[in-house]
């Protein structure tokens, strides 16, 4: 049996601008061959999305400037998105408000991903206790397969 890839996402999170191009060459190996979509889906915690909506002088309550918009301005959102474009590689950017680990699984729920990319910083097993690891928890709860690249 085989199975296609038709859509797959790429976890960009605040730790992941320097790291974008190592995320971005294992999205393109696999989004390029397959003609998949690649959502790029940027999770605002609670915190940073009302203090970018203070910024820019908006009541949060107001849907003045949806997640998805905000995240479509997010740096960390435009450089692969640039980089897709130039490479002819469809793309759509979803921007979301809540828990990172809890979203990003949500998300990847929500449009049927085949395959998800998530980036993070190795951390021993104590380190994971005591601070937490969203990427193990994704790891852990995603439904489908989930490529981890680490930063260097």
């Amino acid at each position: 049996m085989s199975e296609t890839i038709d859509n797959v996402m790429l976890a960009v999170g605040p730790n992941d601008r320097d790291h974008v191009e190592r995320l971005l060459e294992s999205v393109i190996a696999v989004a390029g061959p397959t003609n998949a979509t690649v959502y790029l889906v940027h999770v605002f915690t609670n915190d940073e999305y009302d203090q970018l909506m203070e910024d820019l002088d908006l009541d949060p309550t107001s849907g003045a400037l949806q997640p998805d918009e905000m995240a479509s301005r997010h740096e960390g959102v435009r450089t692969p998105a640039g980089r897709l474009d130039e490479l002819g590689i469809d793309y759509e950017i979803r921007g979301t408000v809540g828990n990172p680990e809890t979203e990003v699984v949500r998300v990847a729920d929500e449009l049927d991903i085949d395959q998800l990319f998530i980036g993070g910083a190795g951390r021993s097993p104590a380190g994971k206790a005591i601070f937490g690891d969203h990427a193990q928890q994704i790891l852990l709860n995603a439904d489908c397969p989930v490529t981890y690249v680490q930063r260097e």
